[in-house]
């Protein structure tokens, strides 16, 4: 007796209808003409439809295509979605073919990807009150008036994913925008005076270097392999930076207890157009404080 002949009806009818089973139609050959899409599955239920604001929709099955025809994001009929737009039988893509660019932008755009670095960070809100004592040096109004700028600022490590520890052994960062009255300003920081490199086209390879060995993923967020040391040891900037960050510094206690140096040196002009380089430098109120090792071992146990 085959396995089907011992199986009651209903027991095959539930093996059949499990997610994955065929469609309701078969697939034909390489279509020509268009047609209307085939009956959805019950596996393929659709949510229950609502409008952008919450309401609820007449439309009874919401589906990606609706019609016998493919349309581009605003409408427009597809002739076709499997040829792209070239300059003659052999030439090259062409970038006037709007359709090839809107299918690749939406696909580069399914997926948000992580960080390279600074991955793993956390946001706060607040204000920044100005002195107003900085005319001498700038032009800018939220610099040279005493006003409060809305500010939103990202602190953050830098080695480690998206899911690594917030009290390992690492360089912090952190980036705010000012929301000033002329646009927005961005400031990007470190709480190390000194950067890893000097020359921007090394940042490819400290990247690497810190960064978990690819066939593994380990160690994370921390520096305890040779292509780290091996970088290090070739870059006096680097051994310098490395200094600062094996101190107390490389694990501070808060947010709000380490400071801040500005990456960038800034080119400001006032309004006689005279110049001057700026470093911005940020001290916290409560003072620099750090985690001791064993403090840091029990925070990311916890």
């Amino acid at each position: 007796m085959s396995t089907d002949e011992r199986n009651s009806p209903d027991e095959q009818q539930e093996r059949v209808d499990i997610p994955g089973a065929p469609g309701a139609v078969p697939p034909p050959a390489e279509p020509t003409e268009p047609r209307e899409p085939p009956p959805a599955k019950e596996d393929q239920a659709a949510p229950q439809p609502v409008s952008a604001t919450g309401r609820a929709s007449t439309q009874t099955q919401p589906r990606a295509q609706s019609g016998g025809r493919l349309t581009t994001a605003q409408g427009l009929p597809l002739r076709d979605t499997d040829h792209s737009l070239k300059a003659g039988a052999r030439g090259p893509t062409l970038l006037q073919d709007h359709h090839l660019r809107e299918k690749i932008m939406h696909f580069d755009h399914e997926r948000i990807p992580e960080r390279v670095v600074h991955a793993r960070g956390a946001g706060a809100h607040g204000v920044f009150r100005s002195y107003g004592t900085a005319g001498q040096v700038t032009r800018a109004d939220f610099l040279t008036g005493e006003e409060e700028t809305p500010v939103f600022t990202r602190f953050s490590t830098v080695v480690g994913s998206r899911g690594s520890g917030d009290s390992v052994r690492d360089t912090r960062g952190f980036a705010t925008k000012f929301y000033t009255s002329e646009g927005v300003f961005d400031l990007v920081a470190n709480n190390m005076p000194v950067f890893f490199i000097q020359d921007g086209i090394k940042f490819p390879d400290i990247v690497h270097a810190a960064k978990p060995h690819p066939d593994r993923e380990i160690p994370q967020a921390q520096s305890a392999h040779d292509t780290f040391w091996d970088f290090v040891s070739l870059h006096t900037e680097a051994q310098h930076h490395t200094m600062w960050q094996m101190s107390d510094r490389g694990i501070p206690r808060s947010f709000r207890m380490m400071e801040g140096f500005g990456v960038h040196t800034f080119r400001m002009i006032n309004r006689d157009g005279e110049t001057t380089l700026v470093k911005f430098h940020w001290k916290p109120r409560l003072g620099a404080h750090s985690l001791v090792w064993e403090e840091a071992q029990l925070v990311k146990r916890g």
